[in-house]
């Protein structure tokens, strides 16, 4: 005889099914049938967040640092509409994601009825598909769909709304023995072994060029191919970069590895691309942070462009050699053909790159009053953290700080937002990495501005056992944008003072927050750091506290800058490594540059 449950039954049967072990979320009407089939399950954790912003970026933390599809969920209109923000930033940075959405009964669809939001329609631009559910017999099978198409080919979000009658609805329990339900996406194939004869052509040209570099973005870690770049690399003597995305794709400390490349990246690895012959390009997309003025990038290269999506392929940069497929399968693919082939000789290209790392290495000056160097206090935050840990940025200088000077040798351990650079995405990513990964040690790198976005989720982290650690880089304003008014609006500092810092002009002597006592009043332990002598003691406290979350408040000189530096739409030729400072190089054509 068959078992009838409700379709709220039957979406909890389908989440165990399918292998969520958790979900980031808030009850609200629509939605309120299935947190009560939810409350019994023991396979299903739900994290009760503060808001459904922190749930989205829960999620996709989660999903970065374990390669499983993160899960959230919301209910109807405001409820959905606040996971819009972290669905775009999904989106953007290829995460695989399932957001699962109350909606008010089907009845009720399209009459403005109470917190009746078109989430479907909002979201259609940022998913990889969405669902509108229209009868509960569908839920098992809308389930494993949008996990299969969060989890293959380009991971991404996939939203399913649920109208509270279909969850209300009864409906006939599918049995284990016959999950999973039959899928229907016709059309959806992704292509991951790549064509044959594409990989014997870019294997030809990897062996014929003389300036070569690997341009690995976000794609290699998503193909978990990290160790597969890494002989494909040893074999070939190439050098590397790896982009905001890619951070950890390939260890830092390697010889071959020049860097980040892009607005912020090393004199380095942004050189090398302009000055190279071949690019081979895994994973990666060309983007606008990238390639600066698009016209002037890599005028005298070649292109191998690899990538799961065709539709990346030739979008900003035309290819010379197209592939398609899988970048772990790409690689391993062409490491079996450049066995065959000669190895390039690559003599005067490392002869070259090695002048530009020895004369423009990374680094940064101590403030003359004696206050802090934010860059000094991420740096010793990694070293003291150590290469196991992970590490979650906001938006802004202390992302791009603690992109440059942590040592990253591990893959999965850099989280944070490239495409759609969203401010609060720090905290909620790192409790999201902290319940993927207990056993490892996470740390969120978030500045003054961000930290007031999403701060309310340390009560989340505290209440449910989350012990996070959070490093305010607090220099008492918005600081990027302060950084661009410095150099770009002599100095009219319009609306980017927060008043954080304990010298505001805006409120004298007091902190606004403080963050200390916020920290206190939210269920974690406070700490402050002030003196450059205090910055070791302080992050070991924090290091030593276990139980609980913990947020160090570091206030740090309100003039540090990020260098180097391509203005936005200049050329990456342009590149400055301090205020109106360039590297003084002149290049001839040939591999050997005047330093």
């Amino acid at each position: 005889m068959t078992r009838e449950i409700t379709g709220a039954q039957s979406l909890v049967h389908s989440l165990e099914a399918v292998g969520a072990d958790v979900v980031f979320g808030i009850p609200g009407g629509a939605i309120l049938p299935a947190y009560d089939p939810l409350f019994d399950s023991t396979r299903v954790r739900h994290i009760l967040v503060r808001h459904e912003q922190g749930a989205g970026h829960a999620a996709e933390g989660y999903a970065q640092a374990t390669g499983r599809v993160g899960v959230c969920m919301a209910t109807s209109g405001p409820g959905a509409t606040n996971l819009v923000t972290p669905i775009a930033d999904a989106y953007m940075d290829s995460v695989p994601m399932v957001a699962i959405t109350g909606q008010v009964p089907s009845a009720a669809i399209g009459t403005d009825a109470f917190q009746e939001a078109d989430i479907c329609g909002i979201t259609l631009p940022i998913t990889k598909h969405n669902f509108l559910v229209h009868s509960a017999d569908d839920i098992p099978r809308t389930i494993a769909e949008a996990f299969h198409l969060a989890g293959t080919g380009r991971p991404g979000p996939v939203l399913v709304d649920l109208p509270k009658d279909v969850l209300q609805a009864v409906t006939a329990v599918l049995p284990h023995e016959v999950w999973p339900p039959s899928l229907d996406l016709p059309g959806y194939r992704p292509v991951t072994r790549p064509h044959g004869k594409q990989v014997r052509e870019a294997a030809r040209m990897i062996s014929q060029s003389r300036r070569p570099v690997l341009y690995v973005g976000g794609g290699v870690l998503k193909a978990r191919a990290a160790a597969e770049l890494r002989t494909l690399a040893e074999m070939t003597g190439i050098p590397v970069v790896t982009t905001l995305m890619a951070r950890g794709a390939f260890p830092d400390s390697h010889p071959q590895h020049l860097g980040m490349p892009g607005m912020h990246g090393s004199v380095a690895a942004v050189t090398a691309l302009q000055k190279a012959d071949l690019l081979i390009t895994l994973g990666a997309r060309f983007d606008d942070r990238v390639t600066g003025r698009l016209s002037s990038f890599a005028r005298g290269a070649a292109i191998i462009h690899a990538d799961i999506d065709p539709a990346e392929i030739g979008k900003n940069r035309a290819a010379d050699v197209p592939i398609v497929g899988d970048c772990r399968e790409v690689i391993n693919e062409l490491i079996a053909v450049l066995a065959t082939e000669e190895k390039p000789d690559l003599a005067a290209w490392w002869h070259t790159l090695d002048g530009w790392r020895r004369t423009y290495p990374l680094g940064y000056d101590q403030p003359a009053d004696g206050s802090l160097a934010p860059q000094q206090v991420i740096e010793r935050i990694g070293k003291i953290a150590g290469p196991e840990a992970i590490f979650a940025a906001g938006v802004g200088q202390h992302q791009m700080w603690a992109a440059q000077f942590i040592s990253y040798e591990n893959p999965y351990t850099w989280l944070n937002s490239g495409g759609a650079g969203t401010m609060g995405y720090a905290v909620p990513a790192a409790m999201g990495a902290k319940v993927g990964r207990p056993d490892t040690t996470v740390w969120a790198i978030d500045g003054d501005g961000c930290f007031q976005m999403t701060n309310q989720e340390l009560a989340t982290c505290a209440l449910e056992g989350i012990p996070i650690k959070v490093a305010v880089i607090n220099n008492g304003s918005l600081g990027m944008v302060r950084q661009w008014q410095t150099l770009f609006y002599d100095k009219r500092y319009s609306n980017t003072e927060l008043g954080t810092h304990p010298a505001s002009p805006r409120t004298g002597v007091k902190r606004v927050p403080d963050f200390v006592r916020l920290a206190e009043a939210l269920g974690c332990v406070g700490l402050r750091c002030e003196a450059a002598g205090e910055i070791d003691e302080t992050i070991e406290k924090a290091m030593a506290i276990d139980d609980a979350p913990v947020v160090i408040d570091f206030v740090v000189h309100p003039d540090a800058m990020v260098w180097p530096m391509v203005a936005a739409g200049a050329s990456n030729d342009d590149i400055r490594v301090a205020r109106d400072i360039a590297p003084d190089f002149d290049y001839s054509g040939d591999a050997e540059v005047n330093l």
